[in-house]
């Protein structure tokens, strides 16, 4: 029988409610294939049915599976994704008294857990867990052990009265208390791996109630040890000393890393196990560093919602310094911010480990992390975590950071939580104590962490030189072609100043907000988008500038963002009237005098059979002029285009008025032509992609499933033969094997047909959505008197020729420099040509400009423009000169100018004239 957890349970039903599904682990394999086969069931329960047997159901989980090692993990320029990880152990001795406090309290524990010895197991299990929990906080502060012993002290003193109440004499048995939850060892670890307030909350039902004694006068000895207990740690308290905290004090006072260059206080992460020490720290804190609002804490008992308010304080409120945490902060939290950690108390499952550095050591962090960890010397568990902390610490220097990637799969034979309660239970024997470091000796050995590293690069994801060079290209032109930054920048700098925002440049492309309305937090409220703070020190549009080395971190702004959700929703509720008016757009690149149709259409791709549901959207832009002439827009060409100044509207109004085409059905026909060209190809994308994929999982269901229904049928025929020997018993158990084999052919015969029915795709008629009226600019020319003869070379056939032959002379000499260019300027993607790096992967976008002799400026788009920023490194202005003699068109000279362009337009400007001199003075020789 498989016993399944809450957890599980709550995994399965939302794997079955949503469409798609993601499970995210630092752990997927804990060595035993039979549990990571049963999280991969919550992936695919058909391809992963039944319980795990060896041999039979070893299964192929590339598709479905991605396994990133940190310290594996390189950019596209080959350096790594991570920066270095460095650990250290801090080690102090205790006071005399706190020695003193250490002892009574060990022996304290230990003899109850003697005492539990003789009880049933799940009530064993349950004292054991509460005395554990005693001996954490003990390592843990002063005020810690304090507050534990004091409630458990009252607890048991409350209960001893209700007993008394009801029993008499000093022999009468104790009663169970319902409340307190059964806990048998084998559950301590999966409580390790629950959320903190979960773990918070049994652990305080457990340790104020569970005890050993079974009769009114040992719980009354018990009371009477607590509270000497409590008078000693109520002396230490009182005594001010600490050396735990002096330790601690002198690391935020003295430690080189803990400032930066110019002496200020680097922000910083410390993690408590438990919420006394965790308060108790929060003050000593703030008393040592003079200023209360430096420091922030999070714990289990803050919601999810404040915890990601304090989080975003934390990263972005330069005058918060140190956050004081507990493990709830270890749970998906990013605090990139901080370089620097300190473990106060160390966790009792190394996977923790981990997961605390992982905080900080995460994608975006620029600086080399450090953690320090605190640990006593001369305690029992203070020893054996000593020693584990130095072994790790050797094979980091031997083997690299990738060490602390496999901490959660160095105890897999004997947890170190159990080793830890030997080592205060025995650690007093010399004999015990050698075993136990022979223990973690072996357990952190080079060679198995050598093995444990090979087992984690064989599971990688990997890539072959091809895939990894067509990935870089479809990379290299995403980054070229993004349009996001710049607009999403204008749309909210324009939207937040008139909503009555205030924010501020400071380094390139980053800004400080240093008001927020009330307004735009009260929505945030509203539409539930998620906590907006009163200011950000840095926000930015830009990706690439969330972390810079040695500047606050920035809040990375674009849609999804609570602060942009907010502001985009009031500006929406404020103007959405306006989105619906008609808009004449002027084309400043179009010599001639015909106006064209600009519409743009969505058109999906559906999937399934009853179920029917879009697995693809695309959206396109058409034009149309009055001969009927389509062609593709690009991605966005409206961002070419100007508003019409208001004097021609009403000239232009009478011109829309007599065109007679503009009244023709022109949807239906760019409808038609949608279907005939641009649907067939979005189709045979999907359909490629997506029938590989069901294929493949056809395979693996079929596979599975029916050799889960062999295996049952086989049951069900030896147990019948068995009912036939005599072992009536047996009886039912052959029909439930029967049963379950009926029923898994049922879902087999289920599943294929659904897959089948996932195999039948079809794209629904594409819909237009909106459209624009293009105005050439040629026209407007022609109002104002400056018309230009179509056969001169500045009109619409001359510049053609003249683009024509700058193509070619840029096309031959791209060649000639050993790259291999292609064409791409139908496309209207902000460059001409792509021209692909031989090997590499990489691509350099050209830009081309022919130039007439003896002109002194050429026009550049927003959209060449923005590509230009974008790709710096990559882009380049070609500029060539063309000669016409004898009616023909003669290209010249070909300069290539990097880095052109040096600042984004404004937000209302489509194109920007550039001196062809300046331009030149930049200029490059063509390789």
């Amino acid at each position: 029988e498989i016993k399944y957890t809450k957890r599980y349970h709550l995994g399965q039903v939302l794997t079955q409610r949503a469409r798609h599904v993601l499970l995210l682990t630092a752990t997927p394999h804990n060595g035993k294939e039979e549990d990571f086969q049963l999280f991969l069931a919550l992936l695919d329960a058909d391809r992963f049915e039944g319980r795990y047997r060896e041999g039979v159901h070893d299964a192929d989980t590339s598709d479905m599976m991605r396994r990133l090692v940190k310290e594996q993990l390189l950019k596209f320029d080959g350096t790594p994704l991570f920066p270095e990880r460095r650990a250290y152990t801090v080690t102090y001795k205790l006071s005399d008294l706190e020695a003193a406090l250490y002892e009574q309290v060990t022996s304290y524990v230990r003899e109850e857990f003697n005492r539990a010895e003789s009880l049933e197991s799940g009530r064993k299990g349950t004292v054991g867990f509460a005395l554990t929990i005693l001996q954490r906080r003990l390592a843990s502060s002063p005020e810690a052990i304090y507050q534990s012993l004091r409630r458990r002290r009252e607890r048991l003193e409350s209960r001893l009265r209700e007993t008394r109440l009801l029993k008499r004499g000093a022999e009468a048995q104790l009663e169970t208390i319902a409340e307190i939850p059964v806990i048998d060892e084998d559950a301590w670890d999966d409580l390790e791996d629950a959320p903190e307030d979960e773990v918070e909350q049994t652990a305080e039902q457990v340790l104020d109630l569970a005890t050993a004694a079974r009769t009114i006068a040992e719980l009354e000895a018990e009371i009477q040890t607590l509270r000497e207990l409590e008078a000693l740690a109520e002396r230490v308290r009182r005594s001010g000393i600490d050396r735990k905290w002096n330790e601690l004090s002198r690391l935020l006072q003295e430690q080189s890393e803990m400032f930066d260059a110019g002496g200020q206080r680097r922000k910083l992460v410390i993690f408590s196990e438990h919420r006394d020490t965790l308060n108790y720290l929060a003050d000593k804190i703030r008393s040592l560093i003079g200023k209360p609002e430096a420091v922030v804490t999070i714990h289990g008992g803050i919601p999810r919602d404040q915890r990601r308010g304090i989080q975003a304080s934390f990263m972005q409120d330069k005058d918060v310094l140190v956050l004081v945490a507990t493990d709830a902060a270890g749970e998906g939290i990013n605090l990139q911010r901080a370089h620097l950690m300190i473990n106060y108390d160390l966790p009792w499952n190394p996977t923790r480990l981990e997961q605390r550095f992982g905080r900080i050591h995460r994608i975006g962090q620029t600086e080399v992390c450090h953690l320090w960890n605190l640990v006593a010397e001369e305690t029992r568990e203070g020893d054996v975590y000593i020693r584990l902390l130095e072994k790790i610490e050797q094979q980091r220097q031997a083997l690299g950071d990738g060490v602390f990637d496999v901490l959660g799969n160095l105890f897999q034979e004997v947890s170190l939580r159990k080793l830890l309660l030997e080592a205060i239970r025995y650690g007093d024997q010399p004999e015990v104590r050698e075993r136990l470091y022979k223990a973690v000796d072996n357990a952190a050995d080079q060679k198995r962490v050598r093995e444990l590293l090979a087992d984690y690069s064989l599971a990688r994801d990997s890539l072959d030189t091809t895939q990894v060079q067509h990935i870089r290209e479809e990379f290299e032109r995403a980054q070229a072609r993004r349009l996001q930054p710049h607009f999403v920048a204008a749309l909210f700098k324009a939207a937040f100043e008139r909503l009555g925002g205030t924010m501020y440049p400071r380094e390139s492309k980053r800004y400080e907000i240093t008001r927020v309305p009330a307004v735009v937090r009260e929505r945030s409220r509203l539409v539930g988008s998620g906590i907006v703070l009163p200011r950000y020190e840095r926000i930015t549009f830009h990706k690439e500038e969330i972390n810079l080395p040695g500047k606050p971190t920035a809040e990375f702004l674009c849609p999804g963002h609570p602060l942009m959700d907010s502001v985009i929703d009031l500006i929406l509720e404020r103007y959405r009237q306006l989105l619906r008016s008609g808009a004449y757009l002027v084309d400043p690149n179009d010599p001639g005098e015909e106006i064209r149709a600009l519409f743009y259409l969505e058109h999906s791709i559906l999937a399934g059979g009853d179920s029917r549901h879009a697995v693809s959207r695309q959206m396109q832009f058409i034009e149309i002029d009055s001969q009927g002439n389509i062609q593709i827009g690009g991605p966005a060409p409206f961002l070419d285009y100007e508003p019409l100044k208001e004097e021609y509207r009403e000239v232009i109004d009478a011109r829309v008025k007599e065109a007679q085409w503009l009244r023709d059905d022109l949807e239906s026909q760019i409808v038609e032509y949608a279907v005939q060209r641009l649907v067939p190809a979005h189709l045979g994308e999907v359909k490629t992609r997506r029938t590989e994929m069901i294929d493949r999982t056809y395979s693996a269901v079929k596979d599975r499933l029916t050799k889960e229904i062999a295996y049952w049928d086989h049951r069900a025929e030896e147990l019948k033969a068995q009912e036939q020997s005599g072992k009536f018993n047996a009886r039912l158990n052959s029909e439930m094997a029967r049963r379950r084999a009926d029923d898994l052919q049922g879902r087999l015969e289920r599943r294929l047909a659904e897959l089948d029915q996932d195999r039948r795709i079809a794209p629904q008629p594409p819909v237009v959505i909106g459209g624009a009226l293009v105005i050439p600019a040629g026209l407007l020319a022609r109002l104002e008197g400056k018309f230009e003869s179509e056969a001169g070379i500045f009109g619409r056939e001359g510049r053609n020729a003249i683009e024509k032959a700058a193509m070619q002379a840029v096309m031959e000499q791209e060649r000639s420099l050993g790259y291999v260019p292609v064409d791409v300027s139908a496309a209207k993607l902000g460059w001409d040509i792509e021209s692909r790096i031989p090997g590499t992967g990489k691509l350099r976008f050209i830009e081309v400009k022919g130039r007439v002799e003896g002109a002194t400026t050429i026009t550049v788009s927003k959209n060449e423009i923005l590509a230009g920023l974008n790709k710096p490194e990559d882009f380049i202005l070609a500029v060539v000169e063309v000669k016409f003699e004898d009616r023909k068109v003669h290209p010249g000279r070909v300069a290539y100018i990097q880095k052109p362009f040096q600042r984004e337009p404004d937000f209302g400007v489509t194109s920007v004239n550039y001196s062809i001199e300046q331009l030149l003075a930049k200029r490059e020789n063509p390789d």
